[in-house]
Parts: C-alpha cells; sequence; structure tokens
C-alpha cells in the first residue's frame, strides 16, 4: 500500500514583474482604471525601493487550508505588492504586501485571527520567493531592444498588462 504524501495545506502563487525590467514610467491613456491603479502602485514602488533587486509581485493569492477538504475550513487572501532580495539576488529580504482576505469556509474568522493570519501569509510568501528565486534567478532585462520579453514588450507599464 502506498501512502501519498498530503497536500500542501499553504497554497501560494503570485505573478512576479522583476522592476528592473521596467523601461518606461508612463501610464497609457487608454489603459483601464485597474490597469491605471496597478501602474501607479508600481510607480509608487520604484519610488519607494529602487528597482535593483526589487520584484512587484500581482495577480497572487495565499490558500490556507485547516481541514482535510478543498472546500471546508479554507481561508483564500488575494495579495499584492513588493518583494526585496539581498544583495546577490538570492534570498528574500523583505515582503511589503496589500493583503485581503477574500473568502473563507470557517464558519467566521475573528479580526485578530484574521490579523494573524494576514502576518503568516507575509511570511508563506517570503518563504515562496525564496523557492523561486532558487529554482532560477528572473531574467534581467535583454540588453538587446529588439529581444522583447513579456515585462518589456510595449516598453513600459501599459506593457505589463498592468
Amino acid at each position: 500500500m502506498t501512502i501519498e504524501p498530503p497536500p500542501s495545506v499553504v497554497d501560494v502563487e503570485f505573478d512576479c514583474v522583476p522592476l528592473r525590467s521596467i523601461k518606461r514610467l508612463d501610464i497609457p491613456l487608454d489603459a483601464s482604471d485597474v490597469q491605471r491603479r496597478r501602474a501607479a502602485r508600481m510607480q509608487a514602488a520604484i519610488g519607494s525601493y529602487g528597482v535593483e533587486r526589487t520584484y512587484f509581485l500581482q495577480n497572487a493569492r495565499c490558500v490556507f487550508r485547516f481541514a482535510n477538504s478543498d472546500v471546508e475550513g479554507v481561508c483564500r487572501f488575494e495579495f499584492e505588492g513588493v518583494a526585496r532580495t539581498d544583495a546577490g539576488d538570492r534570498k528574500c529580504e523583505e515582503v511589503n504586501l496589500d493583503v485581503t482576505l477574500v473568502s473563507e469556509t470557517c464558519g467566521g474568522v475573528p479580526v485578530a485571527v484574521q490579523q494573524w493570519l494576514i502576518e503568516r501569509v507575509r511570511h508563506a510568501v517570503a518563504i515562496e520567493f525564496d523557492r523561486f528565486l532558487a529554482a532560477g534567478q528572473p531574467a534581467a532585462p535583454s540588453p538587446d531592444a529588439s529581444e522583447k520579453t513579456p515585462a518589456t514588450a510595449l516598453g513600459g507599464l501599459g506593457g505589463l498588462d498592468v
């Protein structure tokens, strides 16, 4: 009889944009309100942290499973913000995230518990970001302007589909 390992009780997903890959800071005139708000948050991150060793995490979620169920005992958070690394770009040193509880099937989450879980989200994201870095260094922007990556395809924040 083979026993499968239990699924992870914490599931973290995010899209990562190295801020050093952003070539322009202007927001396209035809950007939606959602794109404008995200671009403004990226601009603020660049203003606060700079572009070196700084990554913008977006389209992100963290799910905690407190029971042996995909339905019961689940808290789902969404987050967006910045991860900063050490000088070698190998380890997460700081995360600054806006975290929101978007759903739960626990029968109610007291405010104090929700705040504690939000801190656990930040901790889990830092750990997952270390795994992300260990899996392969995020690519530096190409020196050849003719080589377009998804992050630089349109030359700035608008090119990030923000």
